[in-house]
């Protein structure tokens, strides 16, 4: 049995995304020609609980809208936590797993993430 390794935090370039609001920051990933966002990060940009994108994405993958594999990807997260570093494999969603969530939640947001992921990929 073969160990699959995965990539140490994800590459790319880092671009804040700010809400129309004003009330969330994220750091965006752009990374392989798309956005990717942890859970986490979801959550923050359509202004809901991490539990609440969990469960829609185990709905979106449930009833095969999108596929898991193809709008997946896992990066060894390193932080810092007292005085040693904790690696944690951490999923990354790309833009369609994003847009998708989003229009759930929080079609305003989601919108204004759609166009703003568009315009900063095209810039």
């Amino acid at each position: 049995m073969t160990a699959k390794k995965l990539p140490v935090t994800p590459g790319g370039e880092v671009i804040v995304y700010e809400s129309g609001s004003g009330e969330a920051h994220v750091d965006v990933r752009f990374e392989e020609e798309t956005v990717r966002l942890t859970q986490l990060q979801m959550a923050e940009v359509f202004q809901t609980t991490s539990r609440n994108i969990q469960m829609h994405l185990r709905n979106v993958f449930f009833s095969k809208e999108l596929e898991s594999e193809a709008t997946t990807k896992d990066f060894l997260v390193v932080r810092s936590e007292s005085k040693r570093s904790i690696r944690s494999k951490i999923k990354h969603y790309n833009l369609d797993a994003i847009i998708s969530i989003g229009y759930r939640v929080n079609s305003k947001q989601a919108v204004h993430f759609h166009q703003w992921a568009r315009w900063s990929a095209s810039s």
